[in-house]
């Protein structure tokens, strides 16, 4: 995730890729499981979580990143209700 972080859109193989329409997958390794987290960006440097599963074969599944698209599309058509902003006024 800090590599997403500090190199936004640059970060590539091995630890993200480009899977199609705006998703990208982020590749986690904890133990023996393999992660994937599809997200998505709104401007220059913010990725949106869009979907996690665990990797059980070489491709992610076309349903995931279906589903990954339509939550995508969903917060494009109203940021502000999918979006959580911290109050620092009150930390």
């Amino acid at each position: 995730m800090q590599q997403l972080a500090s190199t936004g859109y640059e970060l590539r193989r091995p630890a993200a890729d480009y899977l199609r329409d705006g998703i990208y997958e982020l590749r986690a390794k904890h133990i023996h499981v393999q992660y994937r987290i599809l997200y998505f960006f709104d401007g220059q440097n913010i990725a949106i979580l869009a979907h996690a599963i665990t990797k059980d074969t070489d491709q992610v599944p076309i349903a995931d990143i279906d589903k990954a698209i339509r939550r995508k599309r969903l917060f494009e058509k109203n940021p502000s209700i999918h979006t959580y902003e911290e109050d620092l006024d009150n930390g």
